[in-house]
């Protein structure tokens, strides 16, 4: 039997969507306050600021009280990392850059790791209050409501999203190629800057398929389980499933996915 099923996932996710809220009030009320002065660097165009830190303080004390005993990897790095059977997986502030320039959209973004398996996710849109979840075998949710993705069949009928690379420009050829074929393909491309959102937004049918290399398991981990509860299929740039710690991901509806996969994969493959 899969130890994830002695959790109550259901009311687990209800008490992490509560958590989210809270600490939305505390980003907003941040926002209205923040200025340049508060703006950290951590690497070439990978911004910090001290309300990422502290939503993450808080965000982490909240859990660690939901599931006692959990593991947690977090992008800011205020706990320790450390891999317990039950593992949270914390975005803070997934769309820093958006964040600091007054631009929506930005997310908290938590999902909880069962060894080696994603069970639940949670995906707060602040600029919009929109609140995505999920977990295993429960559906997802928006604000509520049961969603879906959407139904379209072909990439030529569809709306894509896709993040750009801001420090590993490697394959940016191959990348290049992918978007002018969807460029010239399909309905268009759309650059939100937070690729937890962009997940969200294929969970609900806004979008068919996203797709982005250069992520870290904190960026999708929320909106992956997102997309699997909402009929989506989740791949790397290969077709298999590293797509949690694998740097590279496509999410669709089951209409496209087959076809995004066969664009992407081709691309990458003939660059390597």
């Amino acid at each position: 039997m899969d130890e994830s099923t002695s959790l109550d996932l259901k009311n687990i996710c209800l008490d992490v969507t509560k958590l989210t809220k809270t600490v939305s009030v505390f980003i907003n009320a941040e926002r209205e306050r923040f200025s340049e002065k508060d703006i950290e660097k951590k690497g070439h165009n990978d911004l910090v600021s001290y309300v990422d830190k502290q939503a993450e303080v808080l965000l982490v004390n909240g859990l660690a009280s939901i599931l006692p005993g959990s593991g947690f990897i977090t992008e800011e790095k205020t706990r320790a990392e450390k891999r317990e059977h039950y593992t949270w997986i914390i975005d803070p502030l997934d769309g820093t850059t958006n964040f600091i320039h007054g631009v929506p959209c930005y997310c908290i973004s938590i999902a909880l790791l069962s060894s080696d398996k994603l069970i639940l996710g949670v995906v707060h849109e602040l600029t919009r209050d929109e609140c995505f979840y999920a977990w295993d075998q429960g559906g997802a949710y928006l604000n509520g409501e049961r969603i879906h993705v959407s139904g379209v069949k072909k990439l030529s009928e569809s709306l894509l999203a896709t993040g750009f690379p801001y420090h590993d420009y490697d394959r940016m050829k191959p990348y290049m190629d992918v978007f002018d074929h969807f460029m010239r393909n399909t309905h268009g491309l759309r650059r939100l800057g937070s690729a937890a959102a962009d997940l969200a937004y294929v969970a609900c049918g806004r979008f068919e398929s996203f797709y982005e290399y250069g992520l870290n398991p904190w960026d999708v981990a929320g909106g992956i389980v997102l997309v699997i509860e909402a009929g989506g299929v989740v791949n790397d740039f290969k077709g298999g499933t590293d797509y949690l710690f694998g740097e590279e991901i496509i999410a669709s509806n089951a209409g496209v996915a087959s076809e995004m996969l066969e664009v992407v994969k081709k691309s990458f493959e003939d660059y390597e």
